[in-house]
């Protein structure tokens, strides 16, 4: 049996990470999820993600510094990231793609746009 692709969810708010959660394990994703932006590096070495998908606005460490610091680790630098926002204005997409996400969707989403970006990015396929 194919073992699901593992994601790691770095969201804050409860009600946005168990919706997002629940989408992505109907779609056959393994999803792990962590709510303090601190946790989010350790966790990734742990079980090392086929996906990260990270929020801009965390607790004690922002989305954009997760990112940058994932992208300097030799380790963990080529894993997919997925970042999600209240924050809708241009700058914060360029902001979020110069610091190495791959992607970026600004919330509220639509759901069909969440598991297209998730499906792309867990696959290793480029936009």
């Amino acid at each position: 049996m194919h073992d699901p692709r593992h994601i790691l969810l770095v969201e804050d708010e409860d009600n946005i990470a168990i919706a997002v959660g629940l989408l992505l394990e109907r779609e056959g994703y393994r999803v792990t999820r962590t709510a303090i932006g601190s946790q989010a590096l350790p966790n990734l070495r742990a079980i090392t993600p086929d996906l990260v998908i990270l929020d801009v606005t965390l607790p004690e460490m922002s989305g954009y510094e997760i990112c940058q610091q994932l992208r300097r680790d030799p380790e963990l630098g080529q894993t997919p990231v997925l970042m999600m926002s209240a924050r809708t204005a241009p700058a914060e997409r360029r902001k979020a793609m110069a610091l190495g996400a791959d992607a970026f969707l600004a919330k509220p989403f639509a759901v069909q746009d969440l598991i297209t970006a998730v499906t792309r990015l867990s696959q290793g396929t480029q936009p």
